[in-house]
């Protein structure tokens, strides 16, 4: 009972571990860009906080700090985390 439903999961843990696989690229790759616009933003931000709004130079920081890599690349990698830890999950069964 316990080969047979090693053979069925096989496809499904190849399925999830290449889909990780691509996920892991996708999130390097878009990275470098996110970087440069979190860059970017920041400075603006910075700017505008000192010489016209508060709210708006906050605002652009918020949004600077979301394209950094503490941001949603990071939320992205935690959720990809969970994703390979149920492949794990369904490789020792």
């Amino acid at each position: 009972m316990k080969l047979i439903f090693k053979i069925l999961s096989v496809p499904i843990i190849l399925v999830i571990d290449l889909f990780t696989l691509v996920c892991i690229g996708l999130i390097s790759f878009s990275a470098f860009f996110l970087r440069l616009v979190s860059g970017i933003v920041g400075i603006l931000g910075v700017f505008v906080l000192v010489t016209y709004s508060v709210k708006n130079g906050l605002i652009l920081l918020t949004i600077a700090f979301l394209f950094s890599p503490m941001g949603i690349p990071m939320i992205a990698a935690h959720l990809l985390a969970g994703v390979q830890h149920i492949s794990s999950a369904i490789k020792n069964l």
